[in-house]
């Protein structure tokens, strides 16, 4: 089954409850693992494909792993933010407005408006997206690569292709209510027509026709419509005054400044030595000004801020995980010596047990731990090199 992004709960200016937003960010992370195996998998079938079709495909495939990379930095911060659900009133509101704020990345409206498409069109401007709309583009995008590479059984998953492009039209049905109402008349015939379609694709194949050489199109039709509206609906906002601009994108450095002041006293707390970058005051470049000449500076300082916390952001995560990956090292160990029989070892108990102390230390220090893990991994080829059981156990990963 093709990944479909969860619906997020709340809106913007009114929190969910600690157990919706629980559920939700499980079934992200759940979405966002499943993306990108996806996403490896139809990256090396472009990759496969003759020169001519790789280029045709090219911008959908790098605006496809950019949402992806944009959606998993701000699900750091929810994660951060949520910190095992102690919330309360302050954190719920922060967490609804990185749900429905401005996604930190921005996005090249000339790949997205080229994606799918053979001309170089675009306008060479930013053009930001919220979290749920950036997840909705990329199960579109996911949606149109499928369909141009043929990627789903032609027989066997018929069916779920089906089943996959009328929830395709019912979110597009979605986005269309969502339109202003003066523009709602023509993508409504389009999803209209397109429905129609759909329903006679189905109705064939109840009958056990062959449908795979007709679904295709009608896939890419609504995997290019569901694109187009989440676009324009990004690029009116994007033409709003720039004060507006700068005021939204503000609040959403103060939110994210909240989070990863949050995931800087963490990381602080557990690892050492742990990264020492300073974290960016968005509150000394003072409140918007009025002129366009000012806020268009005040905009670029701005974006300087957000540049400047995507670092600090991926400093402290990258620490954090290094502890990870020492306690997976230290386990693979423990496996490893539980297998030749030497679990019991004198030698190799006091470093494993030396590095799990050092684990649970509050902060960890990470090179002490990582040579006395190193320590215990040589120990254990000692160790096995004089036991007659290694020879048939593997070595040490």
């Amino acid at each position: 089954m093709n990944p479909q992004a969860p619906v997020p709960p709340g809106a913007l200016g009114r929190p969910a409850e600690p157990a919706q937003l629980q559920q939700y960010l499980s079934a992200m992370i759940s979405w966002c693992t499943d993306r990108k195996t996806e996403l490896d998998a139809l990256d090396e079938a472009v990759l496969a494909e003759d020169a001519e079709t790789r280029t045709a495909l090219t911008k959908d495939m790098m605006l496809s792993l950019a949402l992806w990379q944009a959606v998993a930095d701000r699900l750091d911060l929810l994660e951060a933010t949520w910190d095992s659900g102690r919330v309360g009133r302050v954190e719920l509101e922060r967490l609804s407005s990185l749900i429905w704020g401005r996604l930190d990345a921005t996005l090249d409206p000339a790949l997205i408006a080229g994606a799918g498409r053979d001309d170089d069109r675009g306008t060479g401007n930013g053009l930001a997206v919220s979290l749920p709309e950036a997840c909705r583009l990329s199960d579109a995008l996911a949606a149109q690569l499928r369909a141009r590479l043929a990627d789903d059984p032609q027989v066997d998953r018929l069916r779920h292709r089906l089943r996959d492009l009328r929830a395709q039209l019912e979110r597009i049905r979605d986005q269309i209510a969502w339109e202003p109402a003066e523009l709602q008349a023509a993508p409504t015939r389009e999803l209209a027509a397109l429905q129609l379609r759909t329903d006679d694709l189905f109705s064939r194949s109840e009958r056990g026709a062959d449908i795979g050489g007709m679904i295709g199109p009608v896939e890419i039709e609504a995997a290019r419509m569901e694109r187009d509206l989440i676009v324009g609906g990004a690029e009116r906002r994007a033409g709003r005054a720039l004060v507006e601009q700068a005021e939204e994108l503000r609040a959403d450095l103060l939110d994210r400044s909240a989070a990863l002041a949050q995931l800087i006293e963490q990381t602080v707390r557990r690892v050492q030595p742990a990264p020492k970058y300073a974290l960016p005051d968005v509150t000394a470049l003072g409140p918007p000004p009025a002129g366009k000449p000012e806020v268009t500076a005040y905009l670029s300082r701005l974006e300087q801020v957000s540049a400047a916390m995507q670092v600090v952001q991926h400093a402290y995560s990258q620490a954090l995980g290094e502890h990870t990956k020492l306690r997976s090292d230290l386990a693979s160990v423990q496996r490893r010596a539980a297998s030749i029989g030497v679990a019991e070892d004198p030698t190799l108990l006091t470093l494993t047990d030396l590095a799990e102390e050092l684990l649970t230390c509050s902060p960890c220090p990470l090179p002490l731990t990582g040579r006395v893990i190193e320590a215990g991994r040589e120990a254990l080829v000692w160790r096995s090199n004089q036991n007659p059981v290694s020879s048939d156990s593997g070595a040490v990963s």
